[in-house]
């Protein structure tokens, strides 16, 4: 490739990247660009509106106030103020008219069914999910603890009691979720968490939730650093381990590829456990990874590191970007344009990644704990589009599995401890959006991965989408 044709390349890519930095997606979904639109200003207001002087107060509402800004509905805030008087007809009035008005938004739900407990007995559980710093994710997690709560308070509860859903805003920052698990902790009536999302912060604030024994469910940390972590922390995504074999085996089998390199970033302990792991099972499968590049670095260069790889004999790339790096991975795919098979971790999973990638993103396979069009016996799709509108990703199916997973054993024993015994039962099991729940001894879901490609499609509106692989 000429020098001119990869500047013009890097500088497309950078215009694209720039023109659509932003938003929160529900999913991929026919009905997407109207709830693109909404999310897109909760992140663009939660970004200018930044939450790093917010006090540990403003930070937890179990109804009480509002934790994602964007445009507020006169409904929502009369609701949300008439359920911090405890005036629970009005709130409950004013809430339902707010979710008729956005069905799409997990926060008014939750407050909703919070609302409609209104001071009888309950049992309580946390979700701490990074609202100032990625408004998406948050999102999507919400919307699978505000969908599993929905279900059971509609059929009266857990054993004829309710369950109330308190929100944490950590900002996906260790420390921050530090500060979160100590209030949990320190709150009795709080008998689970669903959270963190990122590993680093789920590690940092897994600390706290062992030495204060309450049990926190990750939907999203994947490292394998948290296998074995703690017997009060656990997940509802398969680990690293999991994934990077996936890939490697799909790598070897499909690709007939021995020699690849890995794009990462060093600060993230999930990117640097998807590369070692990769790495690992590279080599188990008989081949090799020839080069690794850091995406973190200020000097990274997506145009010389795939000409440095290509010199080393590299035949398949492997980016094992988050989603601080996202941006420089798409400038590999942008780059590379097709030239050598690419693979991706969970974090790529983004309609970013359809939108900014588009022909050069086309047969890219990534690996996700999930994906609606591969899970056709369950009902959670259909259900799960009758509630909010539109398809759901992966993330949502995750925290609804994880949260499930705490109704069943609040369901068992409705204590700290219980919730702890009940989860390590060898006979725990309930069904979730992705099939069986039931936990290994080390706190990781028994489960598998499912490996996706990017093909041309209608359902995501970019005029491409993530379709699964069957295997």
């Amino acid at each position: 490739m000429s020098k001119k044709n990869e500047t013009t390349i890097l500088v497309l890519a950078l215009l694209l990247t720039l023109g659509l930095v932003g938003g929160g997606y529900l999913l991929f979904g026919k009905k997407l660009s109207n709830l693109n639109s909404q999310n897109q200003e909760q992140s663009s207001n939660n970004k200018i509106n930044s939450s790093k002087n917010q006090t540990l107060e403003e930070r937890i509402s179990w109804g009480e106030k509002i934790l994602i800004p964007g445009e507020v509905s006169p409904d929502k805030k009369a609701g949300v103020e008439a359920l911090a008087a405890k005036k629970y007809t009005e709130a409950i009035s004013n809430l339902e008219a707010a979710l008729n008005l956005k069905k799409n938004d997990p926060e008014t739900l939750i407050i909703l069914n919070n609302a409609r407990i209104r001071n009888q007995k309950s049992y309580r559980i946390a979700v701490s999910v990074p609202i100032g710093t990625d408004p998406n994710s948050a999102l999507e997690v919400l919307r699978g603890v505000a969908q599993a709560q929905n279900e059971i308070n509609a059929v009266g509860g857990i054993n004829g009691v309710p369950l109330k859903v308190a929100i944490a805003n950590d900002d996906d920052n260790p420390e921050i979720a530090k500060q979160i698990a100590k209030t949990l902790v320190n709150t009795s009536e709080v008998l689970g968490v669903v959270g963190p999302l990122a590993s680093d912060t789920t590690l940092a604030a897994g600390e706290v939730y062992n030495s204060g024994k309450l049990v926190a469910i990750s939907p999203v940390s994947t490292s394998v650093k948290l296998t074995n972590f703690s017997p009060y922390v656990y997940r509802t995504v398969p680990s690293d381990f999991i994934a990077a074999r996936a890939l490697a085996n799909y790598m070897k089998t499909k690709l007939q590829g021995k020699k690849a390199a890995v794009f990462f970033n060093s600060p993230s302990n999930y990117s640097q456990s998807l590369k070692l792991e990769f790495v690992s099972a590279v080599s188990l499968e008989g081949g090799q990874v020839t080069n690794e590049f850091d995406l973190s670095k200020p000097d990274f260069s997506a145009a010389k590191s795939i000409a440095q790889a290509t010199q080393q004999g590299a035949q398949v790339l492997m980016l094992a970007a988050n989603t601080d790096t996202l941006d420089k991975a798409l400038q590999v795919l942008q780059v590379n344009q097709k030239k050598l098979p690419v693979l991706g971790g969970d974090d790529v999973y983004s309609l970013k990644t359809l939108e900014i990638g588009r022909e050069a993103a086309i047969d890219m396979v990534i690996a996700v704990p999930w994906h609606i069009q591969a899970n056709n016996q369950s009902d959670f799709p259909q259900k799960s589009r009758d509630l909010w509108g539109a398809d759901v990703n992966w993330r949502t199916a995750t925290a609804y599995d994880a949260t499930k997973a705490l109704i069943t054993a609040l369901e068992r024993n409705p204590s700290r401890a219980g919730v702890k015994q009940a989860l390590l039962a060898p006979d725990f099991s309930t069904i979730g959006a992705s099939g069986n729940i039931n936990f290994l001894p080390s706190g990781d879901r028994n489960g598998r991965v499912q490996l996706v490609k990017i093909v041309r499609g209608q359902r995501s509106g970019t005029g491409y989408d993530f379709v699964p692989i069957s295997q």
